[in-house]
């Protein structure tokens, strides 16, 4: 069985195509014939205050008020409306030189697509708006570091068959399409996503299915892409349901960050699939605060009430998130909404990404500044995904300031240093004069 998807806006969606059904959604060769909007630049700032109230978090239609709260919770009305050139983002506010440069050469590099939703949460007045440099592409795009690597991770070496990944003794990942809702500029598999760069990414999910049926010794499944989301419901519910149907396949994950960019699409239908075939876990992609609305915590809690545990994976970006505040709102929200803080990526050494990836210290004083100052449910584990295939590496902060024979020497979140004796059982009592509590020295915090 085959799922693919043609190019982007044909004037039908064929039956075998990922996305919605085929008698719901048609998509017309112009994408510009579908926004309903003045030729006009559009003056509109979203109101995002600061705090984790409900009342603080963003609502509402935006731009697109004239649209039918019908329409407007459609996924499939959602993706047809994408906006997907630099002429249709300046129809709402001007672009900068390396934007406008950026959107240029977009199709040869990752493709342009940000969802009416999302695309509401831009602050059109700030070339710096940490959802803008997220999405918009800018020409350093195009720009690659000596350090730089196309397949950053290693994935295409660890690919037994076309679109499985097994890297790791127990698990793989399972590419089942090259599509995502919009198109993080940073995106780790760039080289296969949306198809930009001619690598015609076809999965095989067929060979794929008998490579997990025939290694006993893989217990989960991690579906990713693209993203598995954009999947039809029928077709989602066949491949879980294959699957499932694996005696020793003990459970299935699905990274999305559909929930994110597109929360319309987690419907009741959808939670029914997910649910029927459990345990399903989910890890969703938000990166900054202003991410987590009240739409998105809607299809948050209609998840979680279907019995899917979510987590949630950032990626430190310069100046995005790389700030101990702005991450703290970030994971405070994410409690909120029921998604445990899973991971904090460094961003990967992916070609033309050098513009947003931030220094490795600053995501290490990120959780320096989060571990003790607010619940542990709420720390993601800091990790670099060693390039070249070697997975992922833990980073952390050193809390552990010296071995010995008789005792670790150990340092809490305020800087405090404590001795903790290594003898178990009947070995001899410790000297209370050397169980007491030492200062640390300022500024040994990083050390």
């Amino acid at each position: 069985m085959s799922f693919s998807i043609d190019e982007p806006y044909p004037q039908t969606l064929p039956d075998d195509a990922i996305g919605p059904d085929s008698n719901k959604v048609r998509w017309i060769g112009d994408p510009t014939h579908h926004l309903t909007v003045s030729k006009k630049p559009v003056s509109y700032t979203p109101i995002m205050s600061s705090g984790n109230s409900r009342r603080d978090w963003y609502e509402g239609r935006g731009l697109w008020q004239h649209v039918s709260a019908e329409d407007w919770k459609n996924w499939g009305w959602q993706l047809k409306n994408r906006i997907t050139t630099q002429e249709e983002i300046e129809r709402y506010f001007t672009l900068s030189t390396a934007e406008r440069k950026g959107c240029y050469f977009a199709n040869k590099k990752l493709a342009l697509a940000i969802t009416p939703y999302f695309f509401n949460l831009i602050d059109f007045k700030d070339e710096d708006c940490p959802i803008r440099r997220q999405v918009i592409p800018r020409i350093e795009e195009m720009e690659t570091s000596p350090e730089e690597l196309l397949d950053p991770c290693g994935e295409d070496g660890n690919m037994p068959v076309p679109g499985l990944v097994h890297r790791y003794p127990d698990r793989v990942l399972f590419l089942v399409t090259d599509r995502c809702a919009a198109y993080c500029r940073y995106c780790t598999r760039s080289r296969l996503v949306s198809n930009s760069q001619g690598y015609d990414f076809h999965p095989e999910y067929e060979q794929g299915l008998r490579y997990i049926e025939s290694h006993p010794e893989i217990r989960d499944v991690l579906l990713s892409g693209g993203d598995p989301l954009l999947m039809a419901d029928r077709k989602l519910d066949y491949l879980l349901g294959r699957l499932r149907a694996i005696r020793h396949v003990e459970f299935i994950r699905i990274g999305s960050r559909i929930p994110i960019f597109l929360p319309q699409r987690i419907t009741p239908e959808l939670c029914e699939i997910l649910r029927k075939h459990e345990p399903i876990w989910m890890s969703i992609h938000a990166n900054h605060p202003r991410e987590c609305t009240l739409e998105v915590k809607e299809a948050c809690d209609r998840l979680a009430r279907a019995g899917v545990p979510l987590g949630n994976q950032s990626v430190l970006l310069k100046d995005v998130n790389d700030d101990v505040e702005t991450m703290k709102e970030l994971v405070h929200r994410l409690l909120v909404m029921r998604v445990r803080p899973y991971y904090l990526y460094q961003c990967d050494l992916i070609t033309g990404s050098a513009h947003l990836r931030s220094d490795v210290l600053k995501g290490i004083e990120i959780i320096e500044n989060l571990r003790g100052h607010t619940t542990g449910y709420a720390v993601p584990q800091f990790v670099i995904d060693a390039p070249g295939g070697g997975g992922k590496v833990p980073i952390n902060p050193e809390y552990v300031k010296q071995v010995g024979e008789d005792a670790i020497v150990i340092r809490n979140y305020e800087g405090k240093e404590f001795r903790y004796s290594r003898h178990i059982g009947g070995a001899r009592p410790e000297d209370p004069a050397e169980t007491e509590v030492v200062e640390a020295p300022a500024g040994r915090i990083l050390d």
